[in-house]
């Protein structure tokens, strides 16, 4: 079997996703499209080489309807023969775009494909693809959770409950976040990844004054007495401060089979080293990041320890604290240059936004191994290892 690399990744910057954002003003469309023009003219590939494009977009509505990345490859201006299509594995959904492109290359049925997301929630905010009063779950899955299931929100109450962890530590770790982000910044880290779009060149939800005094000031952003009554072990911890924003962003990453990236004279990044997806508990629903991390490291052969850095996205603050209680892993080790809860989740676009933060800061620190994993609506996970090409 061929093995598959990644030869360049790329990223706009994010947004806030509200209609005064400093990218509300730009269509879905054309974020996608800045991020495979900058991947096509950073590595020099021939977009006509592209065997697919593969994306991933959550509101799968409205300016993101209608196989959002196949515009996206024409307003790149790539030859109408680069194929794309949109997938959605919720806020993992571009990261399933990097396992389905880099299976693809590893089975043979590609050369070169990219894999990207974009979601611009301040245009299409979440939800909106569920219209009032209509049930995307159906009949089957109420019979077979009685009860009913719950918003995500709840979910992050209900980890931080089952994990026992405050409302301290829930904002240290947000805290933590913020301040990771802002080195980064400042010490130039994401300038390999960034392509600045329409004079917008940094994160706009990176908050660099962020303290634990200011976020121990706002209150509970789920609590719901009905909730409450049903749950009674909640303590409401979780806030806006430590869960992650909405947002809009883009990002991309070439892969191709390692022999091709030779043919091209091209120096890889990062080799896909091994891929797990997972279902879990759709109640507790985030929680799918444990078992994938521990499914992924087993298939690679390889432990925890072994790992040198790590990106778990950063829903929420008990997710990413309920993973380490139960892994083990170092936190000095995970989104060392921040998560979402400061960089920001534009849903669609998060899975390869990370994917291009880990092989960036691979390069960087010297590391050989990074593990990238998330979770996802409806208990779902995924997670992957990559290795660094030197």
């Amino acid at each position: 079997m061929r093995d598959a690399v990644i030869v360049e990744a790329v990223r706009t910057p994010v947004g806030k996703g509200k209609p005064n954002g400093s990218l509300a003003h730009v269509h879905p469309v054309e974020l996608l499209a800045h991020t495979l023009r900058t991947l096509v003219e950073r590595s020099g590939v021939d977009p006509a080489l592209i065997d697919d494009v593969i994306g991933g977009t959550v509101d799968q509505v409205g300016e993101q309807a209608m196989n959002t990345t196949r515009y996206a490859v024409l307003s790149a201006g790539f030859p109408e023969t680069v194929p794309a299509t949109t997938v959605d594995r919720q806020c993992g959904s571009s990261q399933q775009a990097v396992h389905f492109a880099a299976q693809g290359v590893m089975s043979g049925a590609y050369d070169i494909v990219v894999a990207c997301g974009v979601e611009s929630m301040s245009r299409v905010p979440m939800w909106s693809n569920v219209p009032a009063g209509k049930d995307p779950f159906g009949p089957g899955v109420a019979a077979r959770y009685p009860e009913g299931l719950v918003p995500q929100g709840i979910s992050a109450e209900l980890i931080a409950a089952k994990w026992s962890l405050s409302r301290a530590e829930l904002d240290a770790f947000a805290v933590s976040s913020h301040q990771r982000a802002a080195a980064a910044w400042e010490a130039g880290r994401f300038d390999a990844e960034v392509a600045p779009l329409d004079g917008v060149s940094r994160d706009e939800s990176v908050r660099p004054g962020t303290t634990a005094e200011i976020l121990a000031g706002l209150k509970p952003a789920y609590y719901d007495p009905g909730f409450a009554e049903r749950f009674p072990q909640i303590e409401w911890n979780v806030t806006a401060g430590n869960a992650s924003p909405v947002n809009d962003g883009a990002s991309a990453v070439l892969i191709m089979a390692g022999e091709t990236a030779e043919r091209l004279g091209l120096r890889p990044l990062a080799r896909l080293h091994a891929f797990a997806v997972t279902g879990s508990d759709p109640l507790l629903m985030l929680t799918g990041v444990i078992p994938a991390t521990e499914k992924v490291l087993r298939r690679a052969g390889l432990t925890v320890g072994d790992i040198d850095l790590f990106e778990v996205n950063e829903a929420f603050s008990s997710v990413v604290l309920a993973w380490r209680q139960e892994t083990g892993a170092d936190l000095a080790k995970v989104n060392v240059h921040g998560g979402a809860i400061a960089l920001g989740h534009p849903l669609g676009a998060s899975g390869t936004r990370l994917t291009t933060t880990l092989v960036h800061a691979l390069r960087e620190r010297g590391g050989r191994y990074g593990l990238q994993t998330m979770c996802e609506a409806g208990g779902l996970a995924n997670a992957m290892i990559l290795e660094a090409v030197r």
